[in-house]
């Protein structure tokens, strides 16, 4: 049984800290952190191991948040599914934009927004507004009442993200049926220059189109539209930015109800290796940018290999992973990323004579407890990649292990533990 109090005072002041971050009113602000103590202790009998217990406890912090911002938007008569918690996450897959309420905001005059902000965001009454203002209260209680009929009126518009995605190059929305077969033959080498996980060369005049599919429904649950715009230079590296735009994320990826998310990075290809130097996108109206430099906040979503030197380009078999069927076995060392097997891959009614690239996850390119199968032909471009997760992955956020989850998932044994395959992504390239 987990020791509540001691919990709570080994994380209150973070706690306190990201809620008061959060909401900016004091007053409230202590409301809702009652709020999520009360919740966190009927709860406690849920959670097994005290580790968890900090991102437990924020998760909830995070949602009663979402719930006090959702109140608020009741009284601006917006409805619920269109309100994002502005509040974005930076990671290999998926970040919010703006939403609609914040683009229709934007398309008010200045003292229609003016007036909102004070009113919904600042939560100021009347009174303290016509103070601050220098006008009488009844002129505060007349714009309020305009500035709502002027945000009705343009609310709901067809947002920027609406505009692109009538112009985007559409995947099949089902994965077509494919075989996987080992092939005779040694695996050979190949030349990889696509960027971990995002599929794209960081070359001049490259593009691409790629989603994802869930299994075992085989539905396309997210696509994203890439392309090289122009060369770049971060703390005096030279490359090339590359602008992403996401469409329907799929629910582990989607924050609230944003439909449609923009970033852009700036990657670097060399004679040996592929990395990403910089991401950045739009969290609440303002530009974020992060960099190779910036620590934890970047390696941790977007950094590979030793000191971020990114994934090799020239890869062969190395023997620190095997794969006999479904049975992996690793060297369990730092950063494995391994070509295991020639297979041929049949997809969309053609055959690739590929070779099976396998991240393994636990100081890889994705976080401990994920595995990948990236399958390359000869050009070094990706036919097919499948990602397993372990049996307990994330299991404090989807309750149940994967194994239950996705029953009728194929599996893999990776050093004795089962991973359970979650979805694949499929590229325009084999199109």
């Amino acid at each position: 049984m987990i020791d509540f109090e001691t919990c709570v005072s080994d994380v209150m002041q973070p706690l306190e800290r990201f809620v008061k971050f959060r909401i900016g009113n004091l007053q409230d602000a202590e409301d809702v952190l009652q709020e999520v103590l009360v919740a966190a202790y009927r709860g406690t009998e849920t959670l097994s191991d005290e580790i968890l217990f900090k991102p437990w406890i924020l998760g909830i912090a995070r949602n009663k948040c979402n719930d006090y911002f959702r109140g608020k938007a009741k009284r601006m008569e917006i409805p619920l599914e269109s309100l994002d918690e502005n509040v974005l996450t930076t990671g290999i897959h998926g970040v919010t934009t703006r939403t609609v309420v914040r683009e229709t905001l934007d398309l008010l005059g200045d003292t229609d927004r003016q007036i909102l902000y004070l009113f919904y965001f600042r939560d100021l009454p009347q009174a303290e507004i016509a103070r601050r203002l220098g006008v009488p209260v009844g002129t505060v209680k007349s714009r309020l009442f305009h500035a709502k009929q002027h945000f009705k009126e343009l609310y709901p518009y067809e947002s920027k993200g609406v505009e692109m995605m009538k112009n985007r190059k559409r995947m099949p929305e089902y994965l077509p049926d494919y075989q996987i077969k080992e092939a005779d033959g040694e695996p050979f080498a190949v030349c990889w220059e696509e960027l971990m996980g995002w599929f794209i060369v960081p070359k001049p005049g490259e593009s691409i189109s790629w989603a994802m599919y869930d299994f075992p429904k085989r539905k396309r649950t997210e696509q994203c539209d890439m392309k090289v715009v122009g060369k770049a230079e971060v703390h005096g590296i030279e490359g090339v930015e590359i602008e992403a735009v996401e469409y329907d994320p799929m629910d582990c990826n989607r924050i609230e109800d944003a439909d449609v998310s923009e970033r852009r990075f700036v990657a670097q290809l060399t004679d040996t290796h592929s990395r990403y130097l910089a991401e950045s996108h739009i969290e609440d109206g303002v530009k974020k940018l992060y960099t190779f430099l910036d620590g934890d906040d970047f390696l941790l979503n977007w950094g590979f290999g030793e000191n971020n030197c990114g994934n090799e380009t020239h890869i062969a078999p190395k023997g620190l992973i095997k794969k006999h069927g479904s049975v992996v076995t690793t060297a369990k060392r730092p950063f494995m990323l391994d070509v295991v097997g020639r297979y041929e891959v049949t997809i969309n009614g053609k055959s690739y004579d590929t070779i099976c690239v396998i991240d393994a996850g636990a100081t890889g390119a994705y976080e401990e407890g994920v595995v990948s199968e990236q399958y390359l032909d000869r050009n070094g471009r990706t036919i097919l990649w499948r990602r397993f997760n372990r049996d307990d992955w994330m299991i404090e956020r989807y309750k149940r292990p994967w194994t239950e989850l996705l029953p009728e998932n194929e599996r893999l044994t990776v050093d004795g533990e089962t991973y359970v395959h979650w979805y694949d992504c499929m590229t325009d390239y084999i199109l």
